[in-house]
């Protein structure tokens, strides 16, 4: 049952960055205005921005590099809340900035829990140690062969 709250969880996380970054990437001069009136930021980070949210996103779907992206996807949330939502008086810029706070929450227990079983990181690391094991049960396999061989 924990496997699968923690791969539901993992794509709920996930679809938050997906349709964020296809927002960003369908309207990067709107995206590029709202950067440029809110922060001392370039308006040109608007579409790489929503290229590596799109991205992150899709690999954290499917639990792919899920460690590596999550840490990354919990450090761009705490970066907006000191960037976009520090004006902690205004009710809607804190909620905001919880928001962003309890995100990346969640993608700390990702990165604390991201090869459990049903990510794709999982399948390819016991595929990686059945191959280990099989390549160890052969090599003993032939040193008892070659000492059975010298003792006959």
């Amino acid at each position: 049952m924990s496997m699968i709250a923690a791969s539901v969880g993992r794509i709920l996380l996930a679809v938050i960055f997906i349709l964020a970054g296809i927002g960003k990437i369908a309207d990067p001069a709107g995206t590029a205005q709202y950067i440029e009136n809110t922060t001392t930021l370039p308006g040109s980070l608007a579409l790489p921005t929503g290229i590596f949210e799109l991205v992150c996103g899709l690999l954290l779907a499917v639990g792919f590099l899920t460690r590596i992206v999550s840490i990354l996807l919990a450090g761009f949330c705490l970066l907006t809340i000191f960037f976009f939502h520090n004006q902690f008086g205004d009710q809607t810029q804190m909620t905001m900035a919880l928001k962003n706070l309890a995100i990346a929450g969640g993608l700390l227990v990702v990165f604390a829990y991201g090869q459990m079983r049903g990510s794709f990181d999982h399948m390819r690391a016991k595929s990686k140690t059945q191959k280990a094991e099989l390549k160890a049960a052969r090599a003993e396999g032939k040193a008892e062969g070659l000492a059975k061989a010298k003792t006959d």
